[in-house]
């Protein structure tokens, strides 16, 4: 048996660290026992190796609670999701008190590949009778933001080489190993906080001759290009003190480069204190976005590496001194006006696209000169702006959203039947 799996944690005081995720997680199962969750879901998050998994099937075994275990990233589609998720959600367990259902790495669903994945997990939770618990290594993916909305939203830390190195002592011993201690600290350093790749290096390194080395270690094992949280590369790349560091940095995350500068930008404030090295930092930053400009308008993809330069050390380096610090990293808040004004802009270019085929003028014209009049008049003269909708055959969605408070009003006089006029 692979040592990931004979040495998960079969209790949660054996998971080691995140103490705050335990009880977050510990407190949220209970309060089903009680008969009043404040939310039916949760979303546990935290980079690879850091025990998501082995802490929800911990918590399961030491509340004594029947686990239901579904990858979601593998079952993508929407019927596999109905199919096992739902039936799980509506029945009791059968040997245990409780049912707990986990559906792991929800990060994994493709928005455009794996349609209407997210609607149907929604469903379930919906109308689920047993507490759901999600995982996911980047919960802010923009597809996963309705499940943050119903989900109370619980972090794990990347693990501390010390944290590793305590896990691996322990397998030592229970393994019989002979172990040098510099050689569970050079694992502990290359696996950079993912106990799972550390627990197979160590393994690969009893294997090899039958005790752990520091050579043996250094002969096997190898540092792994890591993806890390957008908090994570942003505070290697403001905390970097060699250049390629920040380069690295800038690169190890999966957000698209555009919402690597959104970070970025939210965050020099937060960074440096001093006015000039936030003027060198946003001078840098600038000058990222001038390459960038220059790459979609010529196409020209050898400047990207200039660009990246620019974002990554030329930020990272706008600073006089270095001078390390403690900064809590959240989630810019362009990016949550942006997904709070999504749908509102999804109905903005639907009515403009609808409108301009009946008045033959652009969804320029119409945004700018038409829509805002519309707007005046469904909330100010519902009866005269049912009229307008049943006339250009507006839906009931878009009468709402240019109605806003007087939706109602409007959708009365709307779907009221037409007077037939009486014969003279």
């Amino acid at each position: 048996m692979p040592w990931i799996i004979k040495y998960r944690p079969k209790h949660v005081d054996e998971v080691v660290n995140q103490d705050k995720a335990k009880q977050a997680l510990l407190e949220w199962l209970k309060s089903w026992d009680q008969g009043a969750p404040g939310k039916k879901s949760v979303l546990l998050h935290g980079p690879p190796g850091c025990g998501k998994t082995s802490l929800v099937e911990a918590v399961a075994r030491t509340l004594g609670y029947e686990l239901f275990e579904m990858n979601a990233s593998d079952s993508r589609r929407k019927e596999d999701i109905e199919r096992l998720a739902k039936v799980a959600s509506q029945t009791s367990g059968l040997r245990a008190r409780r049912k707990v259902i986990l559906l792991d790495e929800v990060d994994g669903l493709d928005p455009r590949a794996d349609l209407g994945g997210v609607e149907a997990i929604l469903e379930v939770i919906r109308n689920t009778r047993n507490p759901i618990v999600m995982t996911a290594n980047n919960p802010y993916r923009e597809h996963l933001k309705p499940l943050r909305d119903v989900s109370e939203v619980i972090a794990m830390d990347r693990l501390r080489e010390t944290d590793v190195v305590t896990v691996l002592k322990r397998i030592c011993q229970a393994e019989k190993l002979q172990c040098d201690q510099e050689a569970l600290k050079e694992i502990a350093k290359r696996s950079e906080g993912d106990l799972r790749s550390a627990i197979n290096d160590l393994e690969a390194a009893a294997a090899f001759d039958g005790r752990v080395t520091l050579e043996t270690v250094k002969a096997i094992s190898t540092y792994r290009n890591r993806v890390y949280a957008p908090w994570e590369a942003l505070r290697k790349i403001f905390s970097s003190k060699y250049v390629f560091q920040a380069r690295e940095a800038i690169t190890s995350t999966d957000l698209t480069p555009d919402e690597m500068k959104t970070w970025i930008n939210e965050h020099i404030p937060s960074w440096y204190d001093n006015p000039e090295e936030a003027w060198r930092a946003y001078e840098a930053l600038s000058r990222a976005d001038q390459y960038f400009g220059r790459i979609v308008k010529t196409q020209n993809w050898d400047l990207l590496s200039y660009a990246l330069d620019m974002m990554g050390p030329g930020v990272a380096f706008a600073r006089k001194t270095y001078k390390g610090k403690f900064v809590a990293f959240k989630m810019p808040e362009r990016i949550k006006l942006l997904a709070e004004t999504r749908k509102s802009r999804e109905y903005r270019e639907a009515l403009a696209e609808h409108l301009a085929k009946r008045l033959l003028t652009s969804k320029a014209a119409i945004k700018s000169d038409v829509i805002p009049y519309l707007r005046i008049i469904f909330t100010s003269n519902p009866k005269y702006a049912a009229g307008i909708a049943k006339a250009y055959g507006l839906t009931e969605e878009l009468v709402t959203w240019l109605a806003g408070p007087r939706a109602k009003e409007v959708l009365s006089y709307f779907k009221k039947p037409a007077r037939k006029s009486k014969s003279t």
